[in-house]
């Protein structure tokens, strides 16, 4: 597998001083995104998920301190150097309180950069060198994305699957949260003991119990021999117990003593057998609503959410849709035997616009179906319409965009003026002419906005 390089992006004013650095870190074996502002890299970091930013302080506009501040309100875990020719103890102690990795003043010696964002990159999980990054590659390889928000999350998941903490995954229904979870397992120094999945939803809660932590011949009716249970299948490796929040209170109790204990006793037996098992759950349902409806217990939440990683559904990142399908398309036409090529511009339209309320699972599923029934090489819209079942919604023009926000805009300070027009004007910061030609190109009515006398507004 070939070695991906780290991706840096820099950020400086100085076009100059950008050539030099984006020279000098290419030469080392970086790949490098440049950006001549802190709003433009904002900009960058919207498309495109760097291991690393390297960023002046001093900045027209949106200056290094602003600039770390919004990576770290929409990248947690993405590590930030800061370079400055105007270097105080002040800057360093309050660049220092908001997370910079290093501050380093100008003129730096590009040896000590070079030392800093290597030690950066391994610290977040992205060792240059060819090896690190097949290893790197190698955990996540099911997971095909291009969305920064997924690989701002993958950063999290790498950093967090060093460790032993308990981590819980929300996520909507088929969000891919049990694949987050093994690609976590298969990350961690667990990777080569078992992984374990259990669906809690879906197993009867009178066998739930017996399936987790086991029993002994007799212990129930149809027990005919010894059961070790999922716990003990998965010791010395990881247990991910997906839809967590559709467990029984009764089996809540149970489950938080084994975690508190790190033993288990299967049902029928006298005997606690201990277990080492690094336990991640993960639900489609808001626990703290659970827990204020007496559904869930606080106690057991706050021991399986050590660590909270949150994936994004599949609307959120829809860059992703026509990869996925893509990606999909080329295993199912394997799998169903048929020479296959693509999806027509009309199809790839449809599942672009589509809302997706069922998440990758539901796109899984649309392209199975479209694949299965195609006799042709090409896979045209009317069988996606049809593998959809129902119109996507699609999304507006930008021109329609905008006529939807400005006739909603005008609609709101003409219900807050009560229909008076120059008060509108005012309130919208233009002049009473410009505001009628707005009000009949959208075909509103001032009168109808009018408070009758003597009515409370």
């Amino acid at each position: 597998m070939m070695a991906t390089k780290p991706t840096i992006l820099l950020v400086d004013d100085d076009p100059d001083l950008l050539r030099l650095l984006s020279i000098r870190l290419t030469a080392a074996g970086y790949a490098v995104v440049v950006a001549e502002s802190g709003e433009r890299a904002m900009a960058v970091l919207s498309t495109c998920r760097p291991q690393l930013v390297v960023s002046d302080l001093r900045m027209g506009g949106m200056d290094g301190m602003a600039l770390l501040e919004a990576i770290h309100e929409a990248s947690t875990g993405l590590p930030v150097i800061i370079l400055t020719a105007h270097g105080s103890i002040p800057d360093a102690v309050a660049a220092t309180r908001l997370g910079v990795f290093s501050f380093l003043t100008k003129p730096f010696d590009s040896k000590v950069l070079l030392e800093q964002i290597q030690r950066a990159l391994m610290l977040s999980g992205h060792a240059p060198g060819g090896e690190g990054q097949e290893c790197h590659a190698e955990w996540r390889k099911r997971i095909v994305t291009r969305s920064p928000a997924m690989e701002d999350l993958l950063c999290q998941a790498k950093l967090v699957a060093a460790g032993d903490a308990s981590i819980f995954i929300h996520g909507q229904s088929g969000s891919g949260k049990e694949l987050l979870a093994e690609a976590i397992h298969q990350a961690s120094p667990r990777c080569g003991r078992p992984f374990v999945a259990v669906n809690c939803g879906a197993i009867p809660e009178q066998l739930l119990e017996s399936e987790l932590f086991g029993h002994t011949r007799g212990a129930f009716t149809g027990a005919t021999q010894d059961y070790k249970g999922l716990f003990q299948a998965a010791h010395q490796g990881t247990l991910f117990l997906d839809e967590i929040g559709d467990m029984p209170p009764a089996l809540q109790v149970k489950l938080l003593r084994v975690l508190q204990e790190k033993q288990v006793r299967p049902l029928g037996s006298t005997r606690s057998v201990p277990v080492d098992v690094r336990v991640i759950s993960a639900t489609h349902r808001d626990l703290t609503d659970e827990m204020a409806a007496g559904n869930f217990r606080e106690d057991l939440y706050y021991r399986l959410k050590v660590v909270a990683l949150d994936i994004p559904p599949l609307s959120e990142r829809r860059e992703d849709i026509t990869l996925l399908a893509g990606h999909f398309l080329a295993k199912l036409a394997q799998r169903y035997g048929k020479k296959i090529t693509g999806f027509s511009p009309e199809a790839m339209e449809l599942l672009a616009a589509a809302p997706w309320p069922g998440n990758v699972r539901q796109l899984l599923n649309v392209v199975e179906q479209a694949v299965a029934l195609s006799t042709a090489p090409v896979i045209p819209g009317s069988m996606v319409q049809r593998a959809l079942h129902d119109a996507p919604a699609s999304i507006p023009s930008l021109l329609e965009a905008k006529r939807r926000f400005e006739r909603g805009y005008l609609t709101q300070v003409l219900k807050i003026t009560g229909g008076n027009v120059s008060q509108a004007a005012l309130l919208a910061k233009r002049n009473r002419t410009e505001f009628y030609r707005l009000l009949r190109r959208y075909e509103l009515d001032p009168e109808l906005f009018k408070v009758p006398a003597g009515h409370p507004r």
